[in-house]
C-alpha cells in the first residue's frame, strides 16, 4: 500500500478540534472592507465549524492532522 500524503493546501486551511470537528476561516475579509459594517467584519473574523457534509472529504485530505 502506498504512503498517505497530506494535501498541504487543505492542511493550511483547516484545523481539527480535540473532539474531531473541523474548523475553517470565513471568506470575504481580505479587501473591499470599507463598505462592510463593523459587525459584519467582526463576524467574518471568527472561525466556524465545517458543515457535516464536507467533513469526510476534508479529513481524507489531512490524515495526520493533530
Amino acid at each position: 500500500m502506498s504512503k498517505l500524503k497530506t494535501r498541504k493546501s487543505a492542511a493550511k486551511r483547516f484545523k481539527l478540534t480535540g473532539t474531531g470537528k473541523v474548523k475553517r476561516r470565513k471568506a470575504f475579509l481580505r479587501h473591499i472592507l470599507t463598505k462592510k459594517s463593523s459587525k459584519k467584519k467582526r463576524q467574518l473574523g471568527q472561525d466556524i465549524v465545517l458543515a457535516p457534509s464536507n467533513v469526510k472529504a476534508v479529513k481524507r485530505m489531512i490524515p495526520f492532522a493533530k
